[in-house]
């Protein structure tokens, strides 16, 4: 099942961030198989990372929410808010 993941960052995370992220995308390749794509939200600059969105395939919420907990930005203290929402791909048809 598909999950959309949108992660809000705390104010002033850039830092953090930045810290963490080289071990963040260290887990989302252990996890490649689950993640379709991901990426950061981007302040109003186009520039700024304010948070992350990933669409992701696992079998079902609770495999999800272990997924979240275990991401090392969730495990630093980064995000001041997580949305996971099931989610339907329609659009390109492949």
């Amino acid at each position: 099942m598909h999950f959309a993941l949108r992660c809000l960052d705390k104010p002033d995370g850039l830092a953090l961030r930045q810290q963490t992220r080289p071990d963040h995308l260290a887990y989302l390749e252990r996890h490649a198989q689950h993640v379709l794509v991901g990426g950061p939200l981007l302040d109003g600059d186009g520039a700024t990372p304010i948070g992350s969105l990933l669409i992701v395939d696992f079998e079902d919420r609770a495999a999800v929410d272990r997924f979240v907990a275990d991401d090392p930005y969730t495990k630093a203290g980064l995000f001041a808010d997580v949305d996971v929402t099931p989610w339907r791909k329609v659009v390109p048809k492949d």
